[in-house]
C-alpha cells in the first residue's frame, strides 16, 4: 500500500457538515499527523460547530458556505443529516459555475444508497464519483470501523479511500446490500459498548470501587477482550470458556447475564438498528 504520510498530505479534504462523525474522521487523521490542517476545509450551519474545529487546530479552514468546501477540495466527505442532503447540495455549487470538475464524494449518511447519492450529486457533476461509507466515531482514536462501497470511482480514488480509513482502524469494502446490516453492528455498536462499560462500572461501584477506577477498568475490559478476539482469531465463545472455571465466579456471573437476557438484547439492538436504517433507505426511494 502507498505511504499514507505522503499521499494524504498532498490532497485537500473537505467536510460538508462538521458534526460528530466529521470531527471523528478529521481529528483522528490530524492526531495521526497524516494530513495537514491547512488542507482541511469544513462547512457548517453554525459558528458554534466551527469553533470546535478551530479549537482543535486553528489552521483548519472553516466556513458557513458549503460552496467554499466544494471549490477548494478534491475529496469531499458529505456529513450532513440525511434529510437535509438535497438542500445542502443546492448550496454547494460555487457562484458563477455550472458543473464542477471530477471530484470524489464520500458519504457517511445512514441509509442513503449509491443510487440516491448519484442522482442528487448530478447537480454538481453529470457523472459523479461516489463512495457510500459507514464509519463509526472511534475513528477519532484510531480504533474505528469503516465499511464502504463505490460507484464510478477510479483506482486512485479507491486507494485514497482505503488509505484514509485504514489509518483510523478496520476498513473493508463490502457489497452495498450489506451496508445497513453491517452498520447496525459497527455504526451503532459503540453506543451499545458504552452502555456495557457503564453497566460493568456500576456493578463495581455497587461493590465499593471508586467511580473513576471502575470506569477505567470496565473500558479496558472491552479493549482487551476485543484485542484478544482480533489477535488470537479464536471464537468469542471459546475465549469466554477459557475464563470460566468450573463452579467459579465468572460462570456464576454468566448465568446471571443469561438470566437477564443480555445476549438476546444485544441481538435485538443490532436488528432494530438495521431495521431503522432500512426504513430510512426505503423512504428515499
Amino acid at each position: 500500500m502507498p505511504d499514507p504520510s505522503k499521499i494524504l498530505k498532498e490532497i485537500n479534504i473537505g467536510f460538508v457538515g462538521g458534526g460528530n462523525m466529521a470531527q471523528a474522521i478529521a481529528f483522528g487523521l490530524l492526531k495521526k499527523k497524516c494530513v495537514n490542517p491547512e488542507n482541511i476545509w469544513v462547512s457548517s450551519r453554525t459558528e458554534e460547530t466551527l469553533n470546535k474545529w478551530k479549537e482543535f487546530d486553528s489552521n483548519i479552514h472553516t466556513t458557513l458556505n458549503n460552496a467554499d468546501v466544494i471549490e477548494n477540495c478534491e475529496y469531499i466527505i458529505l456529513a450532513v443529516k440525511p434529510h437535509i442532503l438535497v438542500d445542502a447540495l443546492k448550496t454547494c455549487v460555487p457562484q458563477g459555475k455550472d458543473k464542477l470538475p471530477q471530484k470524489l464524494f464520500i458519504s457517511v449518511l445512514v441509509g442513503t444508497t449509491l443510487e440516491v447519492l448519484t442522482k442528487e450529486l448530478k447537480i454538481l457533476n453529470e457523472n459523479p464519483s461516489v463512495v457510500r461509507s459507514m464509519p463509526n466515531t472511534p475513528l477519532m482514536v484510531s480504533e474505528g470501523i469503516t465499511v464502504y462501497c463505490c460507484s464510478n470511482t477510479s483506482k486512485e480514488d479507491e486507494i485514497i479511500v482505503k488509505l484514509l480509513f485504514s489509518i483510523l482502524g478496520l476498513c473493508q469494502d463490502i457489497p452495498e446490500s450489506l451496508m445497513n446490516s453491517v452498520g447496525g453492528l459497527s455504526g451503532s455498536g459503540p453506543a451499545y459498548a458504552y452502555m456495557i462499560i457503564e453497566a460493568l462500572a456500576d456493578g463495581a461501584v455497587r461493590k465499593g470501587v471508586p467511580r473513576a477506577l471502575a470506569n477505567k477498568c470496565a473500558a479496558q475490559v472491552l479493549v482487551g477482550a476485543g484485542r484478544m478476539v482480533l489477535e488470537t482469531g479464536k471464537h468469542p465463545g471459546q475465549l469466554k470458556d477459557e475464563v470460566c472455571s468450573p463452579g467459579g465466579s465468572t460462570i456464576t456471573g454468566i448465568h446471571e447475564m443469561e438470566r437477564g437476557g443480555v445476549r438476546a438484547s444485544m441481538m435485538n439492538a443490532v436488528e432494530a438498528a438495521v431495521g431503522r436504517s432500512d426504513e430510512l433507505t426505503n423512504s428515499k426511494k
